[in-house]
């Protein structure tokens, strides 16, 4: 079974990001086709880049750089749940693709991101480029949701028709660019 990674890239005190990747997590649990490895970049904290040598190297020093190496390596595909900020996607997820290379390189991924009235539109489009040169392959549909606040039920993230629609159909392309990729590794 393949090895799904959730990366919520959103790492605030009381973050709407948490409900939104909880939903992306039991969708893709219950969807059944992919073993799920739930990666909260607050609760993994790396320190921004801090090792001697360039990640093209994989001679890592640092305990927490070899964990996530590990883990990234491991995965099969990617959904990135991450806000828009200032135009543009937050820190943490620059500095958690940075400490790696190889390990992302000929594997699929997708986005789940939100902001306001852009849906985190311009957060995707700046990611493109990054995950581009590292050689991840991105999904044609991605989930953008516009003032999620909105769909708070009880502290949980409620999608609409559309949201639940584009994601089920990220997890079947993630599927098929995942088999798809892997004689490329």
């Amino acid at each position: 079974m393949p090895k799904l990674m959730i990366v919520l890239g959103s790492v605030r005190e009381g973050r709407i990001g948490l409900p939104i990747a909880e939903w992306v997590k039991r969708t893709a649990e219950a969807d059944g086709r992919f073993e799920v490895d739930f990666a909260d970049l607050a609760a993994i904290a790396l320190p921004f880049m801090d090792e001697p040598n360039h990640p093209r190297l994989r001679r890592y020093t640092k305990r927490h750089t070899i964990e996530w190496s590990e883990r990234v390596d491991a995965a099969d595909a990617f959904l990135f749940a991450f806000p828009e900020y200032n135009y543009s996607y937050g820190p943490v997820i620059k500095n958690a693709l940075d400490y790696l290379h190889a390990e992302w390189n000929r594997k699929p991924v997708g986005f789940v991101n939100w902001g306001g009235n852009s849906g985190g539109t311009r957060a995707q489009t700046a990611l493109r480029p990054v995950v581009g040169a590292l050689g991840l392959v991105m999904t044609t549909g991605n989930v953008e949701i516009n003032v999620p606040q909105r769909q708070l039920s009880d502290g949980e993230f409620v999608p609409n028709e559309q949201q639940a629609s584009v994601l089920k159909r990220q997890l079947d392309e993630l599927l098929r660019l995942g088999e798809a990729l892997r004689p490329l590794r």
